[in-house]
């Protein structure tokens, strides 16, 4: 079981440098009423100085070893209470204010992916791991090492300003979003099965992830889904091998699979009440066979569900199991169906989103906060958002002048981030705290 002990008689120590990028101002009492706090440009400094050296450094899921060392280190630093191995390598810091409050969590993930950069960056990473059984180049690929950044920065800002907090701050530095490997669990569901919010349950938990798709500085929200769900499905449908010239003689797995394959695009486009959300049902892999004139015993297929209602989500499973099988058995085939449960959606607490818009348009600017598209892509942040209202945004990275639209997407070997945006996600963390505060 995980447990966070805390010690009301605990004194933080700030470093000089995190005293100095205190800028308190509550003369009136309410966050609302001021201009957003800022950070300093030494801090701005430091942190695009922890992004180069995570950068330069990654690990893949559940392997976040050094990463976890450099987060625990500065914590405790900072004389936060500090858990560590939480989920295999998470680490998580508490910070109890100076006055009674709400609990507000602060999630960044940390996980690199297996991609070999090729960007002319100076601090590129070259590392390897590895990866299926083979040896890979190690990239992030994704900004996970800006959102570790972001929240050591945002960190540092509020252990200077403890005595101004209302309430406590959660910091939970994630391992494994990307996935943990086969045969391991990972992530924030594991962290939530360790008992996470069994003993200090927050009452908001707020996360950000850098979008290539977003110019710098701009902030994608969206009130409600935001982010689909992600299932991994398997169908191995079981015909009767025989001759290709008598295909009587047998039972065709490949023309089952065919009708299995058509059939189940009549889920989403026949089935599913689509006016809720939008629904994708793909196939990725169709394997069977080995000889032109062989019909084999057996096909194998492999796709994804992604979708943006729980509600669908559950009657897509449902009906996906029965058009397989239905279709299967009306060819005298056998079709077996195992749907490997993922991400759920990612869902904005519509509440929560209303109340903290004024703070995303505070810290970015009204003209650059913006209603967000529906994204396809999942995210493990959504097991934190089913158990306590959640809010998710997007925080563009490329540079103003440039085409987001042609910009390397998020997973790309290609991938760059504009490190000035660093500033506007330290920032919002730690503006959101005060502010949530403010309105409780």
């Amino acid at each position: 079981m995980f447990r966070i002990t805390i010690r009301s008689s605990v004194m933080l120590k700030p470093t000089a440098l995190a005293l100095a990028c205190a800028t308190t101002l509550f003369a009136s009492g309410s966050a609302f009423a001021q201009d957003p706090i800022r950070i300093s440009a030494e801090l701005e400094q430091q942190v695009i100085e922890w992004r180069r050296d995570l950068h330069q450094n990654p690990e893949l899921s559940n392997r976040e070893f050094r990463t976890s060392k450099v987060v625990a280190e500065h914590l405790r630093e900072l004389g936060l209470e500090v858990q560590t191995e939480v989920a295999h390598t998470g680490v998580v810091g508490i910070l109890k204010g100076g006055k009674p409050g709400p609990v507000i969590a602060l999630r960044a993930d940390m996980d690199a992916l297996p991609v070999t950069e090729q960007t002319d960056l100076l601090f590129k990473s070259t590392a390897t791991a590895e990866y299926r059984g083979e040896e890979v180049g190690v990239m992030h690929a994704c900004g996970h090492d800006l959102h570790v950044a972001m929240l050591m920065g945002a960190a540092q800002q509020l252990a200077a300003m403890q005595e101004d907090i209302e309430g406590t701050v959660m910091f939970i530095f994630q391992p494994a979003e990307e996935g943990a490997p086969k045969g391991e669990e990972g992530g924030a569901e594991l962290m939530l099965e360790e008992g996470l919010f069994a003993e200090l349950k927050p009452d908001a938990v707020f996360g950000i992830h850098v979008w290539s798709a977003g110019t710098t500085g701009h902030i994608g929200y969206r009130s409600g889904p935001l982010m689909a769900s992600s299932d991994r499905f398997e169908i191995n449908v079981k015909g009767r091998q025989t001759h290709g010239s008598r295909p009587w003689g047998g039972v065709d797995p490949i023309v089952t699979a065919a009708q299995i394959i058509q059939n189940t695009q009549n889920i989403v486009s026949r089935q599913i009440d689509i006016t809720k959300a939008p629904a994708v049902v793909s196939f990725g892999i169709v394997e069977g066979g080995v000889r032109n004139n062989i019909i084999p015993d057996d096909v194998y297929l492999e796709g994804t569900i992604r979708n943006f209602s729980m509600e669908n989500r559950a009657q897509i499973f449902e009906k996906l199991k029965t058009t397989a099988e239905h279709t299967a058995l009306s060819s005298g085939a056998e079709a077996h169906v195992h749907i490997d449960e993922g991400y759920p959606v990612t869902v904005n607490d519509p509440s929560l989103t209303e109340k903290m818009l004024p703070t995303m348009e505070r810290v970015a600017g009204k003209d650059k906060v913006k209603v967000n598209a529906l994204v396809t892509g999942a995210e493990d942040f959504s097991f934190y958002a089913l158990e306590v209202p959640g809010l998710f945004v997007f925080l563009g990275i490329t540079p103003e002048g440039q085409d987001p639209a042609t910009a390397p997407s998020n997973h790309s070997p290609f991938f760059y981030a504009d490190e000035a945006a660093l500033k506007t996600g330290t920032e919002m963390y730690v503006n959101w705290v005060f502010d949530y505060a403010a309105q409780e």
